[in-house]
């Protein structure tokens, strides 16, 4: 039963085949279809269990900001001492004399850490962000 689990194959549109072979080569040499199937089964299996409420997730937040706005650091600085828990660490980066990106690594559970990333993304001042979520482990 197990092996009957592990094999299984797909009837798809030739043209789509292509694509996805052009997908393949893409991912690099040692990717294979099946290699490539996982991923993006397990891509989906992630994805679906950060959006499930009460899940423990790690995400990432990277934002861009002008350093020069009103007291943008200060703010940002207290809303992170305020959700210190959920904050691992943080990168600070200069891009030039105006624009710095940040990234902000949070640990905790899927609706505080969306909760977190809209507050500081909705923070006047910042320009861009996105938060990019993962699973705490389950399916590596």
């Amino acid at each position: 039963m197990a092996n009957d689990l592990m094999r299984f194959s797909v009837a798809m549109p030739e043209n789509l085949l292509v694509e996805f072979d052009q997908l393949v080569a893409r991912r690099g040499l040692a990717k294979n279809r099946s290699e490539v199937v996982r991923d993006l089964v397990r891509e989906a299996l992630v994805e679906d269990e950060c959006a499930r409420p009460g899940t423990e997730v790690m995400g990432t937040l990277t934002i861009v900001f002008d350093h020069h706005a009103s007291v943008l650091r200060d703010k940002l600085d207290a809303i992170q001492h305020q959700y210190y828990e959920s904050i691992v660490s943080t990168t600070h980066i200069h891009m030039n004399e105006e624009w710095c990106l940040e990234v902000i690594i949070m640990k905790g559970e899927t609706g505080e850490i969306q909760g977190l990333a809209d507050l500081i993304l909705g923070t006047k001042g910042v320009k861009t962000g996105k938060l990019v979520l993962t699973t705490t482990g389950k399916y590596f």
